[in-house]
């Protein structure tokens, strides 16, 4: 006696959702006249482009986001102990028009390129303004020492 058949495996249609085969994007009666469907490469295509264009228009809109600000010398006003580490005053002026923020690399002068750095956000400063800030920093330990400080343009 013959095992009877499997029945094919379905999936719903893409508009109404009735059980189409493998392969078939639409069922008869949402596709009557036999239109081929679209290809895979065809909607992955799609959506790499589309996530492209979002990357760029997000680059564009981070950069008119801090258009006009710095360049930003900056300088070590103080440095004492606090706690485990080091407290550091620096002095930040904003050389551009506009309105910004900037990163700021401490370096122990002694050690120079091969210690280790401590990285600090500076508050937001006014185009054209300079401004002095605190901040703690632990990567030095704390006993002082003399620091070097560079801010870069984001």
């Amino acid at each position: 006696m013959p095992s009877p058949a499997k029945p094919e495996p379905t999936h719903g249609c893409a508009r109404c959702g009735a059980p189409v085969g493998p392969g078939v994007g639409l069922c008869e009666q949402c596709n009557p006249i036999g239109l081929r469907d679209v290809a895979a490469s065809q909607v992955h295509g799609t959506v790499i482009i589309a996530v492209l264009v979002g990357f760029g228009l997000l680059a564009v809109i981070a950069r008119l986001a801090v258009a006009g600000g710095g360049p930003y010398p900056a300088t070590v006003d103080a440095v004492t102990p606090a706690g485990v580490g080091l407290a550091v005053t620096v002095s930040v002026t904003n050389e551009g028009d506009g309105e910004g923020q900037t990163t700021c690399r401490l370096e122990d002068l002694a050690q120079g390129r091969v210690g280790q750095d401590a990285f600090v956000l500076s508050p937001r400063i006014a185009g054209g303004a300079t401004t002095t800030f605190t901040t703690q920093v632990d990567e030095f330990g704390p006993v002082p020492v003399a620091l070097t400080v560079t801010c870069r343009m984001p």
